[in-house]
C-alpha cells in the first residue's frame, strides 16, 4: 500500500516529550466557538514566551514556535472534530517547542497570553497575527518558511542511526534546507524515501548494516538516482514507523510492536500477509491460486468444479486478501491443514462437511460402549451429575445410595448413562471411549479444592465518663431552758467537733449521733385513769432521743460523696450541724470482641457466642407461654474471591447486650450492628463503619433565691456535671488461606 505523506504534514513526534526547559506544556484542550471557529489552549507550567507564529497555505496549516518551552505530554497527535481543522501535533526540540494546527483551508488567528495559558483561537472572526516577513512563498508540492538564506541548493549533509532504549531505530537525514520535498513510500519489509532536487555527497552513497542494534532496521541503502536522493530502509518483523522533519533535520522511527498492538492491529486489519501485486487481464482462476500457492510455498488442492477466468489489478496487497477477494469473486471457498489448502465452491465444501459429520455421527453410534468409574475428590458426586444431566431425568434411588439418569442432550451421547454412588462420591458412566474422555477432562477442569478465606472482624467498643458533684447538708436546734429541757453530751455543756464526715463525729468526738431532750412533765391522771385530784398530780422527767437529722434545715449533699467535711458544734441548749459532700470520677474503659470464621469460597459461614434470654408472654388466648430473645456476638460471612485475589463480602456483624426490662417483663435488647457488602484486598483491614456519641448533662438543685446568692449560695446548692463518651468501631480483615498450608 503505497503513502504519499508531505514534508509538513509528516510532522510527529515519535519519541517521548523532553522535559529540558524550565517551561513545560502540561496540558492541551479544544473547544468549539459559535460562528465556524474553535479554540486550542496549551496549559504550561509557569507563564509561556509569546509565540511565533507562521502561515502555510498550501497545504493550509499554522505553526506556532514557543523558543525555550518544552513539553510533558504523553501524546503528540490530537484529531480534531472540526470542520476546519483535521489536526493538531506538537513536537519539542532542544531549543523549542511548536504547536502545529492542519487546517482544511486558510484561516485568520488570533493568540492570547492569559496567566499560565496561551489561547489560540482560530475563525472567522478571529484578528489575523502573523509573522509575515518570516514566511516565503510557497510552490505547490513544497513547504518553504522561516528561511533567510535564499540559497536554492539542497543536498543531504549528513545520515546517521541510533538505538532508542524501547528497542526502536532511529534514522536521522540532515538537509542543508527545509524546504524539501520528500516521497514516503512502504512496501512490505521496505520503507523508502525520496528527497527530490537534492544532491547526495559521494561519502554518503553507502550502505549501513545495522543488523547489530537489535532493532526492526536491518539495512539503510542511500543511493543518487538523478536529481533525487533514495533511501531504503530494510525492517523486519511486526514494525511501525513514524516521520517528522524539525528544520533541518528529517528523522523517521522505526519501532517494534508489542504483542498487544500487533492483535489490536489484526483487529482492525485480519489480512497480516506478505504483499504482492498481480495485474492480469482474463487469466484462469487454477492459475491465479497456483501462483498465490507458489508465493506462499503453500501446497495446493483445487476441485475439479474450480473453473473460470479473473481480472484482476492488486498492488501490494497482503496475499491472504488477494485470496479472499479471488474466492469471494468466484463463489469459492477454501480449508487450510497444516501447510495443505484445498480450494472448491462453497457449497461443495459445505456439502462435505455435513457428509463428514453425519459420518462421525455414525461411527459413534456403532462404537462399543464402556463403563468408567470416575471418583470425585473435592465436589458432591451429585452435584456434579446435575451439571452434565441437566435434561435428565431421575429414576430414583437404588439402597445403596445410588442415582441414575439418562444423559439426553448433554455432553454424554444418546446411548450413554450416568449413575451417582453418593456412598463414595463416585460417578459410573457408560458411553463410548470418546465421550468418556471428554467427560474426564471436564472433571479434571472442575473437580478442583475450593480457595478457603480466613475472617477477622473487631469490634471496639471505648467509654469514657466524667461526673462532678458538689453540695451541702447543715442544721441548727435550740432548746428553751425555762421548760427545764436541755441537750446531753459526753463532755459537758459545750461541745465542738469536726470530722471528715458527719459519721465521725463520734461520742468519742463530744458530739453524739442522736441527741437526747429531757423536759419534766406533769401527771394528773388518777389510779383510775380518769382526771385525778390534786394528790394525785405528779412530776415525771421525760427523755426524748431524736437523731441529727431531725435537725437538718437543708439537705443538699451528695448521696456517693468521695469527700466530706462535717462540723457540730452542741451546747446543753443549742446545736449546729454542717456537712460539705463532693464527688469527682473519671473513667475509661474498652471492650474488643474479635470473632474469626473460616469458610470457602461463595459459602456462607456464622459464627455467634452469647445468651438466649428467656421471658413469659402472654398469649391470645390468656394463657403465656416461655419466648426467647438473643443478645449474642456474631459473624456472618459470605465471600466471594475475584479474579484479581480481592475479596467481595457479604457481611453481618452484630455484638448484641441485654438492656432494660419492660414492665410486662420483656427483656430489651441493646444492638450493635452492621450489614454491607465490601469489596477488600487480601490480607488489607477495612474499617467497615463506626458510631460516635457524646452525652453531656449539666444540673443544679438549690433552694430558690437563697442558692443564687454568690458564695453564701454554696449551702444552699447542689452542682452536678457529667460527660459520657461512646465511640464504637467495627474493622474486617480477610485472608486467603494458601493451599500449601492445607498440606502441612
Amino acid at each position: 500500500m503505497i503513502s504519499r505523506i508531505k514534508n509538513w504534514y509528516l510532522l510527529l513526534v515519535i519519541l517521548p516529550g523532553f522535559a529540558w526547559g524550565e517551561v513545560q506544556v502540561t496540558d492541551i484542550e479544544f473547544a468549539s466557538l459559535p460562528g465556524e471557529q474553535f479554540e486550542i489552549k496549551l496549559l504550561f507550567s509557569e507563564k509561556p514566551p509569546q509565540p511565533k507564529a507562521y502561515e502555510i497555505s498550501k497545504p493550509a496549516r499554522l505553526i506556532l514556535d514557543f523558543p525555550g518551552v518544552g513539553s510533558s505530554l504523553s501524546e503528540k497527535k490530537y484529531a480534531l472534530g472540526f470542520e476546519s481543522a483535521r489536526d493538531a501535533v506538537i513536537i519539542a526540540d532542544d531549543s523549542r517547542t511548536r504547536l502545529i494546527v492542519n487546517l482544511t483551508e486558510s484561516l485568520p488567528f488570533k493568540t492570547d497570553i492569559e496567566g499560565n495559558s496561551m489561547i489560540l483561537r482560530v475563525g472567522t472572526d478571529s484578528l489575523v497575527q502573523v509573522d509575515r516577513s518570516s514566511t516565503r512563498p510557497v510552490s505547490k508540492g513544497s513547504e518553504t518558511f522561516n528561511d533567510q538564506s535564499g540559497a536554492t541548493d539542497l543536498k543531504v549533509t549528513d545520515i546517521d542511526f541510533r538505538r532508542a532504549k524501547d528497542g526502536s531505530g532511529t534514522i536521522s537525514v540532515g538537509l542543508s534546507q527545509s524546504s524539501v520535498n520528500v516521497d514516503i513510500d512502504r512496501d512490505s519489509s521496505e520503507i523508502k524515501l525520496s528527497f527530490y532536487q537534492t544532491q547526495l555527497p559521494e561519502r554518503l552513497d553507502r550502505r549501513l548494516d545495522v543488523i547489530d542494534f537489535a532493532t526492526p532496521v536491518q539495512t539503510i541503502d542511500t543511493v543518487q538516482e538523478g536529481s533525487t536522493t533514495t533511501i531504503t530502509i530494510e525492517a523486519s518483523g511486526q514494525y511501525d514507523y513514524l516521520a517528522y522533519q524539525a528544520d533541518g533535520q528529517y528523522v523517521v522511527n522505526i519501532k517494534p510492536l508489542t504483542d498487544a498492538e500487533v492483535e489490536a492491529q489484526s483487529k482492525k486489519f485480519a489480512f497480516n500477509g506478505e504483499r504482492l501485486t498481480l495485474n492480469f487481464q482474463d487469466i484462469e482462476v487454477r492459475s491465479v491460486l497456483q501462483i498465490i500457492a507458489e508465493f506462499t510455498s503453500l501446497n495446493l488442492v483445487a476441485s475439479d468444479t474450480v473453473t473460470g477466468s479473473i481480472t484482476l489489478t492488486l498492488d501490494n496487497v497482503p496475499w491472504d486478501q488477494a485470496l479472499e477477494i479471488i474466492l469471494k469473486a468466484k463463489g469459492l471457498d477454501k480449508r487450510q491443514e497444516g501447510n495443505v489448502l484445498m480450494v472448491a465452491p462453497a457449497a461443495e465444501i459445505a456439502e462435505q462437511e455435513r457428509l463428514q459429520v453425519e459420518a462421525n455421527k455414525q461411527l459413534q453410534e456403532l462404537a462399543p460402549l464402556e463403563t468408567a468409574f470416575v471418583r470425585i475428590k473435592y465436589a458432591d458426586a451429585g452435584e456434579i451429575f446435575e451439571l452434565f444431566t441437566a435434561t435428565s431425568t431421575e429414576t430414583g434411588q437404588s439402597g445403596n445410595g445410588a442415582r441414575e439418569g439418562n444423559a439426553t442432550n448433554t455432553i454424554l451421547s444418546e446411548r450413554g448413562s450416568a449413575i451417582v454412588d453418593e456412598r463414595t462420591n463416585t460417578i459410573i458412566l457408560t458411553d463410548t471411549e470418546e465421550k468418556i474422555n471428554e467427560f474426564k477432562r471436564l472433571i479434571s477442569e472442575i473437580d478442583v479444592p475450593i480457595k478457603q478465606v480466613l475472617i477477622e472482624a473487631r469490634i471496639v467498643i471505648a467509654n469514657t465518663d466524667f461526673k462532678k458533684e458538689l453540695g451541702a447538708t447543715w442544721g441548727l436546734a435550740g432548746i428553751d431552758k425555762l421548760s427545764g429541757g436541755q441537750f446531753s453530751s459526753a463532755t459537758g455543756d459545750r461541745t465542738l467537733g469536726f470530722s471528715g464526715r458527719r459519721s465521725g463525729l463520734t461520742p468519742g468526738a463530744g458530739v453524739v449521733e442522736s441527741f437526747t431532750y429531757s423536759a419534766d412533765e406533769i401527771d394528773t391522771t388518777g389510779p383510775d385513769g380518769q382526771a385525778g385530784t390534786a394528790d394525785d398530780v405528779t412530776v415525771v422527767t421525760q427523755n426524748y432521743d431524736f437523731g441529727l437529722g431531725d435537725s437538718l434545715a437543708v439537705d443538699l449533699g451528695v448521696a456517693d460523696a468521695a469527700g466530706s467535711f462535717s462540723l457540730g458544734y452542741l451546747t446543753d441548749s443549742f446545736l449546729i450541724d454542717l456537712e460539705l459532700s463532693a464527688l469527682e470520677s473519671d473513667g475509661f474503659g474498652e471492650i474488643v470482641s474479635q470473632p474469626k470464621v473460616l469458610t470457602g469460597d461463595k459459602q456462607q459461614a456464622v459464627i455467634k457466642s452469647g445468651t438466649e434470654i428467656a421471658f413469659q408472654k402472654a398469649t391470645s388466648s390468656g394463657a403465656t407461654s416461655v419466648e426467647f430473645k438473643e443478645a449474642v456476638l456474631q459473624l456472618e460471612v459470605t465471600p466471594q474471591i475475584t479474579p484479581d485475589n480481592r475479596i467481595i463480602m457479604d457481611l453481618l456483624v452484630s455484638q448484641d447486650s441485654v438492656g432494660a426490662f419492660t414492665p410486662t417483663g420483656e427483656p430489651s435488647i441493646d444492638i450493635t450492628q452492621i450489614q454491607t457488602q465490601a469489596l477488600v484486598g487480601n490480607g488489607q483491614t477495612l474499617v467497615l463503619g463506626g458510631i460516635f456519641q457524646t452525652e453531656e448533662v449539666n444540673g443544679t438543685e438549690k433552694v430558690p433565691l437563697l442558692g443564687d446568692v454568690p458564695f453564701l449560695g454554696r449551702l444552699f446548692r447542689n452542682d452536678l456535671r457529667n460527660i459520657e463518651k461512646r465511640e464504637i468501631l467495627i474493622f474486617i480483615t480477610p485472608k486467603i488461606i494458601d493451599d500449601s498450608l492445607l498440606d502441612r
